[in-house]
């Protein structure tokens, strides 16, 4: 990300996220969240995999491109995260949460 001459970035985190957000909801409409991994099932190496659910929590099918491009994206805005577990983007709020921490919230 460039720099301005004060040294902070251009753009902050923040603004990075929602703009994903927001290109990923143009590009797949009615997507809710994005489910990103880097195990794809039919690969036994990592790659980038990504399963998308619409607002009723049914999985969306979608192309393979589609859903490569979804995963990379994420995975680039968020490359400090720790992606050897999958993890959750949730378009409306912008926000990425590990997914095992989401089902262990479901199950209280």
């Amino acid at each position: 990300m460039l720099a301005m001459p004060s040294g902070t970035l251009a753009c902050p985190d923040a603004d990075r996220q929602h703009r994903l957000a927001v290109r990923l909801v143009d590009m797949i409409p009615g997507a809710a969240t994005i489910r990103v991994s880097l195990s794809e099932p039919k690969r036994t190496w990592p790659h980038p995999h990504a399963i998308v659910k619409d607002e009723a929590g049914e999985e969306m099918v979608l192309g393979h491109a589609t859903v490569r491009i979804a995963a990379r994206w994420t995975l680039r805005v968020w490359s400090e995260a720790d992606w050897t577990r999958p993890h959750t983007f949730n378009l409306s709020d912008a926000t990425l949460t590990r997914s095992d921490l989401i089902a262990a919230d479901r199950g209280r």
